[in-house]
């Protein structure tokens, strides 16, 4: 399996990308996982030192370019055709690596994702998806987590399906609950869009609907998927967060649920819907993100989501 890991994105690379590197080689010893590290050479030079004890495992591809985190994601692509997030996307692109991860500008991973990886076949958005903490120690996961603001009721239906694939192929959920992220639990509650999404999801056959949630539920077990349209997932997103700034960071609470808000333990998010698994992550990402999300993507690519994702959306003969 081979994983390619842009080292330059993040406002700590490339140092932190390869501690994390180290970190993943040291605790995971007999992995299949090959990395290709894609950076500047000159920048890294100073900490590939820490990888020296295991430089069977990694593959260093040069990148002299860096896009920055608040260029123009459309634009620095075209004129950085060497930057690491246009080379990780390319080797991507050409089957030389089986999925990219990357903490660097997140509208540059997500014009890379649409533009040069594309969508699948049958999938009319990709979405993002996150992990968010239940008070039993387990997560539900919420779609569309902020690059979908504006949806109709075809794309919840299509989140839905993709979310409850994600849950039970790479987290072995059996049976994945899915839930409308709503105003009331009855029927007919919410605006427009949740009004006519409802019925929609009841008659999909291969879903486990089990109606509207409220946002009460969130952080509990009453689903294991929650959809929505990006605008409303990415303000529960950063309510989440800011739940673990408050009273982990500066109240200095101590529990373990708590501890489950660090996006760090996850690593980074998925972009389901895409033909090559892709994973970003946070800006401010760590040597302990990094590695989770190596551990991230190889869980996707080695259950064979995205193969499962196409046969799912595959559009009948005509």
């Amino acid at each position: 399996m081979k994983i390619g890991l842009d080292i330059m994105g993040g406002d700590y690379a490339p140092a932190e990308p390869i501690k994390g590197v180290q970190s993943y080689f040291e605790q995971v010893p007999d992995s299949s996982v090959h990395l290709f590290l894609i950076g500047d050479a000159n920048a890294a030079a100073p900490y590939l030192s820490l990888l020296d004890s295991y430089h069977h495992r990694f593959t260093f591809v040069e990148a002299s370019e860096v896009i920055g985190m608040h260029e123009h994601p459309t634009k620095a692509l075209k004129e950085k055709p060497n930057s690491s997030i246009a080379v990780g996307f390319g080797m991507l692109h050409k089957s030389k690596i089986d999925a990219f991860i990357s903490a660097g500008n997140t509208g540059a991973m997500m014009v890379g994702a649409m533009y040069t990886v594309k969508a699948i076949e049958g999938i009319l958005r990709p979405t993002i998806a996150t992990p968010i903490p239940r008070t039993d120690g387990k997560y539900n996961f919420l779609l569309d987590s902020g690059i979908n603001a504006d949806c109709k009721p075809e794309h919840l239906v299509q989140f839905a399906e993709m979310g409850s694939l994600y849950a039970q192929y790479v987290l072995g959920v059996e049976k994945p609950r899915v839930g409308l992220l709503n105003l009331g639990e009855e029927e007919g509650k919410g605006n427009l869009l949740c009004q006519a999404t409802y019925p929609l999801l009841k008659a999909v056959p291969d879903i486990n609907f089990v109606g509207n949630v409220e946002g009460r539920d969130v952080f509990f077990s009453k689903a294991d998927v929650l959809i929505c349209e990006g605008f409303v997932g990415n303000v529960m997103l950063k309510m989440a967060e800011s739940i673990y700034d408050i009273f982990k960071t500066q109240k200095g609470f101590n529990d373990p649920f708590l501890d489950n808000f660090n996006f760090e333990k996850h690593g980074g998010t998925p972009i389901l819907g895409i033909n090559s698994p892709v994973i970003i992550s946070h800006g401010i990402a760590h040597a302990y993100a990094f590695r989770n999300m190596i551990d991230a993507a190889a869980g996707i690519v080695s259950t064979g989501l995205i193969d499962i994702f196409k046969e799912h959306f595959k559009q009948p003969v005509a």
